[in-house]
């Protein structure tokens, strides 16, 4: 049996993870999906990455869990590399699924086309919040490009707005990449929410990790939703021994 907590990615929440939550928990395993702080609906948004991360170590610690296979997806590589700092011991390994490896010193807005951090900035000027919505044609045709229309709709209405901040913040990761934590790195080969080449996420991301376990299957960004069985195999692939 594996200990698996799973980090959910910008605009969801920990409910996102519910179908594969199921399909791990039905193969025996002990499955936790919080929800970070900033995140879900009625959150305050105003957080800063540090409390991202936090909210991540404290559910561990208050649960004592430890040999933890920690996923994280998107923006979540960003929380689980802190998190990692913050507990190694506590850790048996990291996945990351078409998540988000940064280089030291930098925050997940310098990762991305300049044309999309640029519209990143415009939607938390515009917010009042400093918060950020994905728009629904960007959702539809990058995030959920293997989906039908109602699919994208009806998950599109499970998101909630962004907290800028943590998106925007720089980060000290020099201790992440010293640390010896077994890591996989779990790549949807239809996922656009990256242009694929000089932006993608593989091999881009995926080989900042150093020495590291590829796992692949066909989807888009969201399998969370459009093919959660099959996610929840790959990662079980992805944390096994």
């Amino acid at each position: 049996m594996g200990i698996y907590v799973l980090v959910h990615g910008a605009w969801h929440d920990g409910t996102a993870w519910s179908s594969v939550v199921r399909h791990l928990e039905s193969r025996g395993h002990k499955v936790f999906a919080p929800t970070m702080a900033g995140h879900g609906r009625g959150a305050a948004r105003n957080v800063r990455h540090a409390d991202c991360t936090n909210s991540i170590v404290n559910f561990i610690a208050e649960h004592s869990l430890s040999d933890v296979i920690l996923v994280g997806h998107s923006f979540a590589g960003t929380v689980i590399s802190k998190v990692a700092e913050a507990i190694p011991e506590r850790l048996k390994r990291l996945v990351f699924f078409s998540a988000f490896v940064l280089q030291d010193g930098h925050g997940l807005v310098d990762e991305v086309p300049p044309p999309h951090a640029a519209l990143f900035a415009e939607l938390a000027r515009d917010s009042g919040d400093n918060t950020i919505m994905i728009p629904f044609s960007i959702w539809r045709e990058s995030f959920m490009n293997d989906a039908d229309l109602e699919t994208a709709k009806w998950t599109y209405g499970q998101l909630s707005p962004e907290p800028y901040e943590p998106v925007r913040e720089k980060l000290d990761l020099k201790k992440f990449y010293s640390l010896k934590i077994a890591r996989s790195y779990l790549y949807c080969t239809e996922d656009i929410a990256l242009p694929p080449g000089e932006w993608g996420w593989h091999p881009r991301m995926s080989s900042r990790l150093g020495l590291y376990r590829l796992v692949q299957m066909p989807g888009s960004h969201e399998v969370i939703y459009t093919n959660p069985a099959g996610l929840a195999e790959k990662i079980l692939e992805a944390g096994r021994d």
